[in-house]
């Protein structure tokens, strides 16, 4: 009898955690998944979504960008996703990796795929469609597309409130996005940025427009930004010394944002992660810089936003 019930144990753990799924990765290549017992995720936003999709006790490694759910602080860091370590990884014996176009090097990469394991490689850009497309993949992956499209009816809810409220603004607030690692490495984010997509997002302009990606601040160039807002990542802003400091960052004093002493400090994976919390993050940044706006929007036009 006692051999039976191991056997009937065995089975039930090879049904629950064994299964056959193709996706499809980045590059239209098919991936086989077929065991997501083990999972090594890599990335803050894939780490998110994994979660999200209520797989979170499969994660037996995240990499250093990884930062939430709280849960993630229990579970083995690998490196950070863009400088890994094929042995760590290995060490941890994944059945399935989980990251995105920004992993690497790639040599590392490949090193993971000659030792047998399953890599899902997605695509990555700093977009609501992009997050979306993640999403439905992983939950391909996992066997989670129910939760999956639960998850993308609820951004593309949220996209749709934050897209109403835009419309409604009265003056289009300029942001400038300063990337700080201490006061001595400032850089200040264009077009084609993340910074720029959420700032976007929740219905202002990113006060910076001649360049894409970033560039290193410089006094000139802030003072022809004209800001009305700064914006920092909340350890950025513990970089610098604290919210007094943003102020003796030079040509900031000479800004609209300056003289009104306007800074917001964000979660640098909440909105700049473009993971499953992304349309929450532009609705919040969108309350934070328009609070007065949408008050003297009320008053004005007596309407319920």
């Amino acid at each position: 009898m006692t051999i039976y019930k191991t056997a009937f144990f065995l089975f039930v753990f090879y049904v629950t955690n064994s299964y056959t799924e193709e996706v499809i990765d980045f590059n239209g290549k098919v991936v086989l998944v077929e065991d997501t017992s083990r999972i090594v995720s890599l990335g803050g936003a894939v780490t998110e979504i994994v979660f999200a999709l209520g797989f979170g006790e499969k994660v037996v490694g995240v990499d250093a960008s990884s930062s939430y759910p709280e849960a993630v602080n229990d579970i083995a860091k690998v490196s950070y996703h863009r400088r890994l370590s094929a042995e760590g990884i290995i060490s941890l014996a994944p059945t399935l990796i989980i990251a995105t176009t920004e992993a690497g090097p790639p040599e590392v990469i490949q090193q993971l795929r000659s030792a047998g394991v399953t890599i899902l490689i997605l695509p990555h850009e700093p977009t609501v469609e992009c997050t979306i497309e993640k999403i439905q993949i992983i939950g391909s992956a996992l066997n989670k597309e129910k939760e999956a499209a639960e998850i993308i009816g609820q951004i593309n809810k949220d996209l749709n409130q934050v897209k109403s409220l835009n419309k409604r603004q009265i003056n289009k607030q300029k942001v400038i996005f300063i990337y700080a690692r201490g006061q001595g490495n400032l850089m200040v984010a264009g077009k084609e940025t993340a910074a720029n997509t959420m700032v976007e997002l929740a219905g202002a302009v990113n006060a910076v427009q001649g360049y894409e990606g970033y560039k290193p601040l410089t006094a000139e160039a802030v003072v022809a930004a004209a800001p009305d807002v700064i914006l920092l990542m909340d350890s950025g802003l513990l970089s610098i010394g604290g919210a007094e400091k943003i102020w003796s960052i030079p040509g900031i004093s000479l800004t609209p944002a300056g003289k009104s002493k306007r800074y917001q400090a964000i979660d640098g994976l909440r909105f700049l992660g473009f993971g499953p919390r992304v349309t929450q993050a532009a609705l919040e940044l969108n309350r934070l810089l328009y609070t007065n706006d949408l008050e003297i929007y009320k008053k004005s036009k007596s309407k319920k936003i």
